[in-house]
């Protein structure tokens, strides 16, 4: 029983949730069938208090619930299966309640099927009324007006009143914004996979709706304008002004957009900003961290109040790039407590350890790394090298002999590190050795090991090894 389909799904449900839908399976509006309802209890007893040592059996059900028939595996299986439509009705439900909207526009449907002609007027101004109360406006957005139009047009009767002004402006233009953004979104959507695997998408009229929006002045209106200027980002690459357009719009209208949907359009502007840095276009640094400072500051990155660790680092990594000292320690001491409890410390310690080691605060970076061994293989890996770097910039010879050692026999030991990866940080290892050797000023020596360092592929710290071997050069 707890691999069904129907245990699995009630998994997921927390005690406020279980409550409303016991409430929903007792209402003989949505169910008559007292075995359904004892069925829920039984799958939820074990839920909430799991015997995982008993057995959850069909037949064990059937005997508790004295059903007088024989145990009969068909009839058993249409309990669950009902069970579960009822389950998935429910959710429907909630989902439907969530927006007064919805049954504004039900409502309307249901008036002017019925011809409840007194209705009409009340009817329509709550309908208009819930739609300005929307927290939104996204495509969603203008598909509810287009159907509060077309409705409020159904229901009078202009028809027989041929010379009235009718409302087929607004039905048209709330339709035409509402599928001019979709096509743009999905249009934005297939642009960035293809970027990331080869399918292919068909596309259609991804020529001609740019072009109805250019012609139209449509860009001002706020899901047709950001997904236009992200549509061109991704097909116009090196002209950089569709991305400041972006970003003053996302400036003025990201939250007028869904959570899970402004988050999109900011991840949009960062991989832009990637792209333009991979390609050494180094002042997108600096855009990419407000992208990163605006998304988190405006809650957009916290969820079910967390703030993922790799948010977190990302936003830590770029700022101590740009020299945002201030910014990032007051960030880690504001956002710690958003970190999963599970990665808090980890997180904490080690971006801390970042911020003093760009700071140049050794004497705290080794304190806080010295003894930390973390379980997350990621931050081992850095956290080693970052003592690495700090041992040798404080000419710790000794220290940074035993930590060479010990970060050899770490990466021979763990297996979960693949080859390729334990390859970047031996040859670091190698390497960091010879410069420790070199005296300064062997011009001979540090061109050969420079010209070694450039022609190893796989290498961790690069960029610090060469750095390294400049300063010996004088």
């Amino acid at each position: 029983m707890r691999e069904t389909k129907l245990y699995q799904v009630l998994l997921n449900f927390n005690k406020i949730e279980q409550n409303r839908l016991r409430k929903f399976l007792l209402s003989p509006v949505f169910n008559r069938n007292e075995v359904i309802v004892n069925l829920f209890e039984w799958l939820l007893a074990d839920i909430n208090q799991p015997q995982l040592e008993e057995l959850l059996e069909k037949e064990a059900f059937w005997e508790i619930n004295e059903i007088e028939q024989p145990y009969d595996d068909v009839r058993m299986r249409k309990y669950l299966s009902d069970l579960l439509k009822l389950v998935e009705s429910f959710l429907a439900l909630e989902k439907y309640q969530e927006n007064p909207l919805n049954e504004s526009i039900f409502l309307l449907e249901g008036i002017r099927q019925k011809k409840l002609s007194p209705l009409y007027s009340t009817a329509t101004r709550a309908a208009r009324a819930n739609a300005e109360k929307q927290p939104h406006r996204a495509g969603g957005y203008y598909l509810g007006q287009y159907l509060i139009e077309k409705n409020y047009y159904e229901l009078t009767d202009f028809e027989e009143k041929r010379t009235v002004k009718t409302n087929l402006d607004e039905i048209s233009y709330n339709l035409d914004v509402f599928y001019l953004s979709e096509k743009l979104r999905i249009f934005c959507n297939a642009l960035s996979r293809q970027n990331v695997s080869s399918h292919d998408y068909e596309t259609r009229f991804i020529d001609e709706i740019p072009s109805l929006v250019e012609k139209y002045e449509l860009t001002s209106v706020p899901p047709i304008g950001i997904y236009y200027q992200i549509f061109n980002m991704y097909t116009k690459p090196r002209e950089e002004e569709y991305y400041y357009q972006l970003k003053k719009m996302l400036d003025e209208y990201a939250l007028v957009f869904p959570k899970e949907e402004a988050v999109d359009l900011y991840t949009a502007a960062q991989n832009y900003c990637v792209r333009q840095i991979n390609q050494g276009n180094s002042k997108f640094l600096h855009e990419l961290f407000v992208l990163y400072r605006e998304s988190i500051e405006n809650g957009l990155l916290i969820n079910d109040g967390q703030l993922s660790a790799w948010s977190f680092r990302n936003t830590v990594v770029i700022g101590l790039r740009l020299g945002e000292f201030a910014y990032i320690e007051n960030f880690i001491v504001n956002y710690a407590n958003y970190l999963p409890e599970d990665q808090r410390e980890n997180a904490l310690t080690f971006n801390l350890a970042q911020l003093y080691f760009y700071q140049k605060k050794y004497d705290k970076v080794i304190e806080l790394l010295q003894s930390v061994e973390y379980e997350d293989i990621t931050y081992n890996l850095n956290s080693k090298t970052m003592l690495l770097h700090t041992y040798y910039d404080t000419e710790e010879i000794d220290p940074l002999y035993f930590l060479l050692e010990s970060f050899r026999a770490f990466l021979n030991r763990n297996k979960g590190i693949p080859e390729s990866k334990k390859s970047d940080y031996k040859n670091l290892i190698k390497f960091t050795k010879k410069l420790v050797k070199t005296i300064p000023g062997d011009q001979k020596t540090l061109e050969k090991v420079k010209k070694e360092v450039e022609a190893t592929k796989n290498i961790a710290s690069r960029k610090w090894l060469l750095e390294k071997i400049a300063e010996l050069e004088g």
